[in-house]
């Protein structure tokens, strides 16, 4: 990438988000409008200072000048506070949201306001990927990686179960009639293009093996599972297709044909699956704890026919993978471990489902009234931010791929 004659300017004058009340500290203190008795305006604030964040981030990132974004993230303590709000937006998505559209008078221009939460939950996993490339923020994370990493999980589940069905549907493909199926065919691209994202933020976790706790490695390895999730993975390939007989990769939010030039040049998320299976299969860490059944081997066995010549070269490292699996498949495999084993559990989406047991249809009501019935002059404020939210999505095309392509060497 070309170096820049000049920093980009700054959207805002940097300092730490505010998203929750003054003096907090930590997780247990964060406040969560989209599980609360909040107001459209409170929404809109929360999600403008995040996107606020997001965008200086990536400009952050594509300068050669630090990253201050990164920096006051870590020094002030709000990575838990992001992982905390990240989840409780999955949980309103899973718990509020339904009960919602159940609601007689959830119609437009109720629905408005529903854009924002949507392209909220996709501010924060696309800020946590800007600045989890640094090792410093995976460990600020704290207890709540554990969280994450059960985050990330979900989402590269979503990822396998959804790459039998075509992938997420194209914005031409058709038109729907009403603006519930809009929304609807609008989240299901979202949620593709997270669960993208969720990939790498779990990539660039791995890279901390040496610095992850017990808990969390056991998480991954025993719990999840992750290198045969990540096998499955690849041999799906849900963001690559074949379309009129030429080759499409999901890139920058769209379907885009990939010229027989390229086809062979190894894609950036295709990357990140192979360097988070190098760390949780290669790192000492891993190994010492990765217990290789017949089913895990039998998985695992399944990526020689992937580790091409072409593929070595561009990922040499790889070499490495190639030799474990040649010596894994002279190899007994292990019975599973009967040990008794103490470890922390994540705790995010157990606190907030028990605190909110029971209140899901309130909640509902109680936004249907204060959230999403917004007044004349907080739509007009809704419509501007999203001219904004448009414009990103042309500014993006610049900004993010300059990123990404730090971040994937």
């Amino acid at each position: 990438m070309a170096a820049r004659t000049h920093a980009p300017q700054p959207l805002y004058n940097c300092r730490a988000p505010d998203f929750g009340p003054a003096g907090d500290r930590g997780p247990q203190a964060c406040q969560h409008p989209h599980l609360s008795a909040g107001r459209c305006s409170r929404w809109n604030q929360q999600h403008e200072n995040l996107e606020k964040l997001n965008m200086q981030a990536i400009l952050d990132a594509t300068a050669s000048q630090g990253e201050p974004i990164q920096e006051l993230l870590v020094t002030h303590r709000k990575i838990p506070t992001l992982v905390v709000e990240l989840i409780a937006v999955e949980m309103w998505k899973q718990k509020v949201f339904p009960v919602l559209c159940r609601l007689e008078d959830f119609k437009p221009p109720n629905t408005f306001p529903i854009y924002m939460v949507l392209h909220h939950e996709a501010s924060i996993i696309n800020l946590l990927e800007t600045v989890f490339f640094h090792k410093e923020v995976c460990e600020s994370a704290e207890d709540t990686i554990l969280d994450l990493v059960d985050y990330c999980h979900r989402k590269l589940t979503l990822l396998v179960a959804q790459s039998g069905h075509g992938g997420p549907p194209e914005e031409e493909e058709s038109q729907y009639g009403t603006p519930m199926q809009e929304l609807q065919k609008q989240a299901e691209l979202m949620e593709f293009e997270i669960a993208l994202k969720a990939l790498s933020v779990l990539r660039y976790i791995t890279d901390c093996m040496d610095s992850l706790s017990l808990s969390t490695l056991s998480r991954m390895l025993s719990t999840h599972n992750l290198p045969c999730l990540l096998v499955e993975l690849l041999e799906h390939s849900p963001w690559s297709r074949q379309e009129g007989g030429k080759l499409q990769q999901f890139e920058s939010g769209r379907w885009q044909t990939v010229s027989p030039s390229e086809q062979q040049k190894l894609s950036k998320l295709d990357g990140q699956v192979w360097i988070a299976l190098y760390n949780l299969l290669l790192s000492p860490e891993a190994r010492a704890r990765y217990c290789l059944t017949s089913f895990a081997k039998g998985q695992l066995l399944k990526l020689r026919a992937f580790l091409t010549d072409t593929l070595l070269d561009q990922l040499p490292n790889l070499a490495d993978l190639q030799g474990f699996l040649a010596h894994l498949a002279l190899t007994e495999a292990q019975p599973p471990k009967k040990d008794l084993v103490l470890e922390q559990i994540p705790e995010i989406w157990e606190r907030l489902e028990r605190e909110n047991r029971g209140k899901w249809q309130a909640i509902a009501k109680h936004q249907l009234r204060h959230v999403f019935s917004p007044s004349e002059q907080e739509l007009r404020l809704q419509a501007r931010r999203e001219c904004q939210v448009k414009h990103w999505e042309k500014h993006r095309k610049a900004c993010v791929p300059a990123a990404q392509g730090d971040r994937a060497k």
